[in-house]
């Protein structure tokens, strides 16, 4: 119960921006779960973690607290890990993974990302899509549409750390793609969030 309410602290203060707290909660989290001595329930919210930061963008290589403990995580977990790198994942994986995340999990096992924006219009879960966003922008398949939809989330939300990471891809798409007023719309939003 105690590394519950932790753990929705920790994820909060994290897409809001705050990292003393988010701090001290990945801490209690942490040690209620260590004193289960059970490693398979820390490994879950260690990807719990890792998946917080891929809604962010931040996720820039495999989890690292998670990858100490895959040995001990059961299938659902390891595909979890798996599809937040943007990996494509087999059937059977695919099967393991959050109902939420299975329908972006299989337009990428078969590279058919093209409907990505509306796949992920479909996800409920705020936080949900805006993990699936960034599975989709880790695997090359994030485009202006996805971005679009990720940055009206995480402005919803009032979730600061994903709503700059994703402004800041808008902005660059939108450049890439010759979007010059686009680009400078989302620099502004971004130049009003800034410290």
């Amino acid at each position: 119960m105690n590394a519950h309410g932790s753990t929705e602290k920790a994820l909060q203060a994290y897409l809001t921006g705050n990292s003393r707290v988010e701090g001290q909660e990945w801490t209690r989290v942490r040690r209620e779960l260590a004193s289960t001595g059970r490693l398979d329930l820390v490994a879950r919210a260690e990807l719990l973690r890792c998946a917080a930061q891929a809604a962010s963008l931040a996720l820039t290589q495999a989890c690292p607290p998670f990858e100490a403990l895959q040995q001990d995580a059961a299938g659902p977990e390891k595909a979890y890990a798996n599809y937040l790198l943007g990996r494509p994942l087999a059937a059977d994986e695919l099967a393991l993974l959050p109902p939420a995340q299975r329908p972006v999990a299989t337009a990428l096992a078969q590279s058919s990302a093209a409907n990505a924006a509306a796949v992920l219009k479909g996800v409920e879960d705020p936080l949900s899509r805006l993990v699936a966003a960034g599975t989709l922008f880790r695997a090359g398949q994030a485009g202006r549409e996805v971005a679009a939809v990720a940055v009206d989330t995480a402005s919803a939300q009032g979730w600061r750390r994903p709503l700059m990471a994703w402004l800041t891809v808008q902005a660059d798409l939108a450049q890439v793609a010759g979007d010059a007023e686009a680009a400078a719309q989302a620099r502004r939003r971004l130049a009003l969030m800034a410290p």
